[in-house]
């Protein structure tokens, strides 16, 4: 495993820890403003991890399709960054 995806996964396993501290804390009635800042953390923790991804395939993925001869895979793997931005940005 790549250092890249090393780290993605420790944030994916951070924010999967943080996820189990937000639902007890709902259970225990805790105060809102603290479970938001908590959900804040997981939310930063998944877009940091996003970034990530999104580096790693490109530099992988994305630039070896570039390379080929294969328009249509080209367009493909065009339309799948596209995709992934559009639901990120959402």
């Amino acid at each position: 495993m790549t250092i890249n995806k090393e780290k993605t996964l420790i944030n994916f396993k951070k924010a999967q820890s943080h996820l189990g501290n937000i639902i007890q804390m709902v259970d225990n009635k805790e105060y809102c403003i603290n479970i938001m800042q908590q959900n804040l953390a997981v939310i930063g923790l998944l877009k940091s991890a996003h970034q990530m991804l999104m580096e790693n395939h490109l530099h992988t993925c994305f630039k070896n399709a570039m390379a080929t001869n294969n328009e249509r895979r080209k367009q493909e793997m065009i339309e799948e960054i596209l995709t992934v931005t559009k639901l990120f940005n959402k």
